[in-house]
């Protein structure tokens, strides 16, 4: 998001990187930290591409203090990177809750390597709820099997058998937080400082109800990498959509937002 804003958005607006001032709300700590990662930093325009990461726990703080309630707001005006799009627009892609992309990877996997379509994904339970897999059968034979490992301790218990070489998964899908970015430390917790399980259910049950729609379909996405990436395997695409590992902790400097 934060190239989609410094590149193809300032583009749109004539405007150079450092002129606008891009706000990143999330469920998640982390994301404070990975905003000032080096590769999401534009020398040339001393601009990094996230300017301030506040969480949806800070933002309703924020509305606390300020004496804020949303059931005063008569109405919410939003905007989008594309024409024509209103709130009634908003998709999602597939995946049970708001977890990564491990079925839509599946369901691509599935169709190009072994021209099986996929319509529904049936998950096996492991150790505990967090930790589950999910296989492709062909003749008989497993040629996918794809988990979901959820939380630090199926994290670290998937790190050791990688130690040990004795990882049978061609995909694996992380996330530190046990049942999906919806439960992120970010979120709005309890008095007693846990998380809100009734909030988290009601979350799941709204995006649940948001429409699936495959990326490849989107013509909004075509034209993104038409117009502004170009092309699908470009070297735009790898700068602008990819980013690398490093073990290197971020290094504050005077550019660092008061967080």
């Amino acid at each position: 998001m934060g190239s989609l804003i410094k590149g193809y958005f300032a583009r749109q607006q004539n405007l150079t990187p450092d002129k606008i001032f891009h706000i990143i709300v999330a469920p998640c700590y982390d994301k404070k930290l990975e905003a000032l990662r080096e590769d999401l930093y534009t020398t040339l325009y001393h601009s990094q591409d996230i300017d301030c990461v506040l969480t949806s726990g800070e933002v309703f703080q924020i509305m606390e203090q300020r004496k804020v309630s949303l059931k005063e707001v008569a109405e919410v005006a939003f905007d989008t990177l594309f024409g024509g799009i209103n709130e009634s627009d908003l998709m999602r892609h597939d995946g049970r809750r708001s977890d990564g992309y491990l079925e839509h990877i599946f369901k691509h996997a599935a169709k190009e390597l072994f021209d099986t379509e996929v319509k529904e994904l049936t998950y096996k339970v492991l150790k505990n709820k967090d930790f589950q897999e999910v296989t492709l059968e062909k003749d008989g034979e497993t040629v996918l099997r794809f988990a979901a490992a959820y939380g630090f301790r199926n994290i670290q218990n998937m790190v050791l058998k990688l130690k040990k070489g004795k990882c049978p998964y061609h995909f694996v899908e992380v996330l530190a937080c046990p049942g999906g970015c919806l439960n992120g430390k970010g979120q709005a917790q309890t008095e007693d400082g846990k998380p809100d399980k009734a909030l988290l259910k009601q979350m799941e049950d709204v995006y649940a109800e948001v429409p699936v729609q495959l990326p490849e379909t989107n013509g909004h996405v075509q034209k993104l990498y038409q117009e502004w990436l170009e092309g699908m395997d470009s070297v735009k695409v790898q700068q602008s959509l990819h980013t690398k590992y490093s073990s290197e902790k971020p290094v504050a400097n005077s550019l660092d937002i008061k967080w």
